[in-house]
């Protein structure tokens, strides 16, 4: 992979990467067709990171669908898939800690310790292999963003964090690979997830913060077969709770929601403004 860059970097060409963990959907098609658009070369990077997983039942559960991943990749005018195994990406355990309070340390961070240590681990080697211009993300993963571009400023590194817009089914469902995994009982109320989070939005331009945030927590709730983990109504950049909503320029509620029996775990966010 170094040396096939290596190549196309001395020839003056732009690198975008869009790093992945397989299992790829619509929502991944539209950052890797963004990343072409705006790149010479578009690396795709597959790989299913398990330094990133607190729970081994999640890692094992986790769909990988490699072949059709490199189908879609293709389709999409992809020009490298970077597929390593975990021996590549980790010649040697990985001992490196790091931690960026507060945006490491709260929602996720609070709830599935080690997870934004693995995701940093595995950025930063990927970071490192590629080299990279420019690293497209999705906003579904709200704070996962603002980890990463607290990375970027620790590396010391000219690399460009792209947002990009959620991708959301016809009924609402943001696309995620874990999609997959939900029985047809479980897909037809997982959507609820987006219509709450919605009113919420219609309702906080007449309530508090905090009525907004019980409000759509009892609304998800009130579904049987849904059970909120948490929800939190933040500043964008900081992801610092917020009292009101003049707190500041962009208020963001990120969620976590069990879906079915398994339970499969999905998230989502709103942007309040």
């Amino acid at each position: 992979m170094q040396n096939e860059l290596f190549v196309q970097r001395k020839n003056g060409r732009s690198i975008g990467l869009v790093p992945t963990m397989g299992a790829l959907h619509e929502g991944h098609a539209s950052l890797v067709r963004r990343c072409v658009k705006e790149n010479d070369v578009t690396v795709v990077s597959v790989f299913l990171n398990p330094t990133q997983f607190n729970d081994k039942g999640d890692l094992e559960r986790y769909p990988r669908t490699l072949d059709a991943d490199c189908k879609l990749l293709e389709k999409e005018g992809a020009d490298y898939v970077f597929a390593p195994s975990v021996e590549e990406v980790y010649p040697t355990p990985d001992e490196r800690h790091f931690e960026f309070p507060p945006v490491t340390t709260v929602m996720e961070g609070a709830k599935r310790p080690g997870h934004f240590n693995g995701v940093c681990q595995v950025v930063s080697r990927l970071f490192y292999i590629v080299r990279p211009q420019r690293a497209y993300f999705g906003e579904k993963d709200w704070q996962q963003i603002a980890v990463v571009k607290q990375l970027v400023k620790y590396m010391g590194v000219n690399i460009e964090i792209v947002e990009c817009e959620t991708i959301r089914e016809k009924d609402g469902l943001a696309k995620s690979s874990r999609n997959t995994l939900l029985s047809a009982d479980e897909r037809a109320i997982a959507p609820k997830i987006y219509e709450a989070l919605k009113a919420g939005v219609k309702y906080a331009k007449t309530h508090t913060v905090q009525e907004t945030h019980d409000k759509v927590v009892a609304d998800i709730n009130a579904v049987e077969g849904l059970d909120v983990e948490y929800f939190s109504i933040v500043d964008g950049s900081t992801l610092l709770d917020i009292q009101s909503w003049d707190d500041c320029e962009k208020a963001v509620g990120c969620i976590t929601v069990y879906c079915g029996k398994t339970p499969i775990r999905l998230i989502d966010h709103i942007d309040f403004n």
